[in-house]
């Protein structure tokens, strides 16, 4: 049995997950905004359940549900979330976004995915973490169909993906009728490119706030902007 990923508040076994625990699902869980008070949340593709975990640390939501599509991973996810202090509060579900989406009525006030990144077909050998990294398993289009579906009419939506597609992303969503609120571009170190975008959208039209978020000044010496955002959840922050 490997150990558990150790955060302030909760810890994350992984084993039986393609997708460990990394830097995306952590920024995402942290600079998602929960200034209008969700009372309920969503979590697509929900992997170990690190980010409704996070979300559950830092809101007052009564309902945090997660979808999984893997069962060993959904499996761990329950697990996770039945360790957790707010095990009354989280509920993953075995099912795809598609078969959710037409399976349930109810609106969300949150919604939040790390989705599949590598837009190109990748193989390491390892089909489950082939899956959980490839767009081929849940495309950009599919999934903003299913968050139109079920955001609520003031709802907000958050998501991290490649930088290199952020606009086919937001092409995507404004022909849903979904708009970006804010955007925080994120880099390693000052030098390096920008490598992910945090994106936030919503059904209304308004301007949207652009930001950059920088990683690590220099090797191993965190920004204090990743520091502030990161704190309540790392145990060496």
């Amino acid at each position: 049995m490997s150990k558990p990923f150790k955060f302030k508040e909760f810890e994350i076994h992984q084993d039986r997950c393609a997708m460990k625990i990394g830097t995306d699902g952590v920024l995402l869980g942290a600079w998602t905004s929960i200034n209008h008070h969700p009372n309920s949340i969503l979590d697509i593709g929900a992997g170990t359940g690190v980010i409704a975990l996070m979300l559950a640390q830092r809101s007052d939501a009564e309902t945090i549900d997660a979808i999984e599509i893997n069962e060993a991973a959904y499996e761990q996810c329950v697990d996770n979330f039945e360790a957790s202090d707010w095990g009354d509060r989280l509920f993953c579900y075995h099912a795809s976004l598609d078969e959710f989406a037409n399976e349930i009525d109810d609106k969300f006030d949150l919604l939040v995915s790390n989705p599949p990144f590598y837009s190109e077909m990748v193989s390491s050998g390892n089909e489950s973490r082939d899956m959980a990294r490839q767009q081929a398993s849940l495309p950009f289009y599919d999934l903003l169909v299913g968050v139109a579906k079920l955001l609520s009419e003031t709802g907000r939506f958050s998501t991290i993906i490649s930088y290199k597609d952020e606009k086919e992303f937001l092409s995507i969503a404004s022909k849903l009728n979904l708009y970006p609120t804010r955007i925080t571009h994120v880099q390693g170190t000052p030098e390096t490119a920008v490598k992910r975008s945090l994106i936030e959208i919503q059904f209304k039209k308004t301007e949207t706030r652009i930001e950059k978020l920088i990683i690590e000044s220099e090797r191993h010496q965190y920004t204090e902007e990743y520091v502030n955002l990161t704190k309540d959840f790392y145990l060496k922050m």
